[in-house]
């Protein structure tokens, strides 16, 4: 058995999770292990289209981006991952997905050592099965994923969430937003009305349709709307009928285009989501609203103005609510508006992006 705490890997691959806010919640990870093994390879395992707010990362050597196929063509799609694998001859693979397939991918691309959390039927698929932290529902995601690091030495860090943006990239936003008729005087509030887990995640579209006509009655107020393909209707009766000064850029953006916008945001209101990660990985202030999941294990990772009423039957961590939705419901139009005008009143210095030339 390989002593972890005298390893120094060479090679190291780690499966990053799937869903845009937890993939961004993993790059502390990243961080970590580039720090600890500077002369290592790291090579950053992820779905597509998700990999792409990777693709700038300072601390990988490459990006390992693969598709989710449909059955017709997964033997093909397996065969090309497995040979991928192999090839990289890899001797760290760290899975921070809890699902059997993540697991398993390492195991038959010979990953000579899998760290990763035991459970999904998977322990005979890792070389070194973690039970998961006692604490896990009271711990922030961030926290129990680098956790995973500690066989190998490396403390749970204060590392934060970051994502990297190309200066060309950024400027595009801005040519963008003034195409809309946004000027350098104008508060951007951004306002994401949606979540990819489910409707139970999401406070009232009629809302944050009042949200935003109050907003709109300071004259320098821009409004922003961010979402999918999938909420892309939601958003369009949202905004249906409103100010000019409401723009509606749902299902219009890739990812990297929704950070550089995101970036460029005074405040984003949002529900738990991705956005919400990808602002705070690039320090733009968030209101977060908070319903059928914990704001303690999903929350905002930096300081952060979080509403969350504490009904007794949160967190469910439900799709859809059964009952009567009152976990959103009690959050009312004027605490959201009293919370976004806090910050955009306060006199804030500029943000530290990670920003490339």
């Amino acid at each position: 058995m390989v002593d972890l705490l005298q390893f120094k890997p060479q090679n190291i691959i780690v499966r990053m999770p799937n869903w845009v806010g937890d993939m961004v919640m993993a790059t502390p990870v990243l961080s970590d292990l580039r720090k600890a093994f500077p002369e290592a390879q790291l090579t950053a395992m992820c779905r597509s289209p998700i990999s792409d707010l990777l693709q700038e990362d300072l601390a990988i050597n490459e990006l390992f981006s693969f598709t989710k196929t449909s059955r017709l063509v997964r033997r093909d799609e397996k065969k090309n991952i497995l040979d991928r694998l192999r090839k990289g001859q890899y001797d760290l693979g760290i899975v921070l997905p809890n699902t059997f397939s993540s697991a398993w991918w390492f195991w038959q691309g010979d990953v000579k050592i899998r760290i990763g959390y035991d459970g999904a039927g998977r322990r005979a698929l890792l070389s070194h099965p973690l039970e998961k932290p006692q604490n896990i529902d009271k711990q922030h995601l961030i926290s129990t994923y680098k956790h995973l690091l500690t066989p190998l030495g490396l403390a749970v860090s204060d590392t934060k969430p970051r994502l990297y943006l190309k200066e060309k990239e950024v400027e595009q936003a801005k040519i963008l937003l003034s195409q809309h008729g946004v000027k350098s005087h104008h508060k951007i509030v951004g306002i994401n009305p949606g979540a990819a887990y489910g409707s139970a995640k999401c406070w009232l579209p009629e809302r944050f349709r009042e949200v935003t006509t109050r907003l709109l009655q300071d004259k320098d107020v821009i409004i922003v709307y961010f979402g999918d393909l999938i909420t892309s209707n939601l958003v369009k009766e949202v905004c249906q009928g409103l100010s000019t000064r409401v723009v509606n850029m749902a299902g219009l953006t890739s990812l990297r285009e929704l950070a550089c916008l995101i970036s460029l945001c005074n405040v984003l209101l949002t529900n738990d989501s991705g956005p919400m990660h990808i602002a705070g990985a690039l320090n733009t202030p968030i209101v977060a609203l908070f319903g059928s999941t914990s704001s303690i294990v999903t929350g905002p990772w930096q300081e952060s103005t979080v509403i969350q009423k504490h009904v007794e039957c949160a967190p469910c961590y439900r799709r859809t609510c059964p009952i009567d939705f009152r976990c959103m419901k009690q959050i009312e139009v004027q605490e959201v508006v009293q919370a976004i005008e806090v910050v955009l009143n306060k006199s804030s210095s500029p943000k530290k992006l990670h920003i490339l030339s």
